[in-house]
């Protein structure tokens, strides 16, 4: 799993888009066309960020009670250790199962920091974040249900598990990918082809458009374009 994600493939999916990417996957057939992505209720807080990759780390949430022991996140600090045993890099993906999810933010300024020290580039939850510019400064990406000032009562439940964030199933180690439009499941097996796919398909999509916006556009030659298309 590790010695997938080299400096030039991250490379090569920062320089698409998770739309370029949902395409290619298609075309591979591996799943449906309505499942391995995030839906609205999941927003990238940092649109003018360049997309990240990386390898899941789950875990779950309350923030409306008090937990039945401990305080805080602090009090879990095992956490540390599982993310650190995920190979890098790493999205930290965090299930608010509360009957009021987004309540309390578990990432703020301090947790930004020390997920960043931990090798994650990118927070994903259907609960809120707090602190934006601190958690940007920070250079950690956040998608999440919007924001909110407060921590409330925010502690991890558990970790490890599988968890669903905006109807997207994730469980650790599937390989994510997010931008501004929202987070796709890449298929490992599949990530190297998907590069190829998105390449082939951005030249035809090009095509295209150069075609639409040409001052000899025609409809017969618009159709020929994209005959072979799905």
């Amino acid at each position: 799993m590790s010695d997938l994600l080299t400096p030039a493939v991250i490379d090569q999916f920062r320089r698409l888009d998770t739309c370029a990417v949902s395409n290619a996957v298609e075309t591979l057939g591996v799943r449906l066309r309505n499942e391995g992505f995030t839906d609205r209720r999941i927003h990238c807080l940092f649109d003018d960020l360049p997309p990240v990759l990386g390898y899941a780390v789950t875990a779950t949430i309350r923030c409306s009670t008090p937990p039945p022991v401990g305080h805080q996140y602090a009090d879990r600090t095992d956490w540390w250790n599982a993310i650190l045993a995920m190979p890098g890099p790493r999205v930290v993906v965090v299930q608010d199962v509360d009957d009021r999810p987004g309540l309390g933010a578990f990432v703020g300024e301090v947790h930004a920091n020390i997920l960043r020290a931990l090798g994650c580039v990118a927070y994903v939850t259907n609960g809120t974040v707090r602190d934006l510019p601190a958690v940007r400064d920070a250079g950690l990406q956040a998608f999440a249900s919007g924001t909110t000032p407060s921590h409330a009562f925010v502690h991890i439940v558990g970790f490890g598990s599988p968890v669903e964030i905006g109807g997207l199933p994730i469980a650790p180690g599937d390989l994510l990918f997010g931008d501004r439009h929202g987070i796709v499941s890449v298929p490992p097996a599949s990530a190297l082809d998907i590069l190829q796919i998105a390449a082939d398909m951005n030249a035809r999509e090009r095509q295209v458009i150069e075609h639409c916006r040409a001052s000899d556009f025609s409809v017969d030659i618009l159709r020929g374009l994209v005959a072979d298309w799905e």
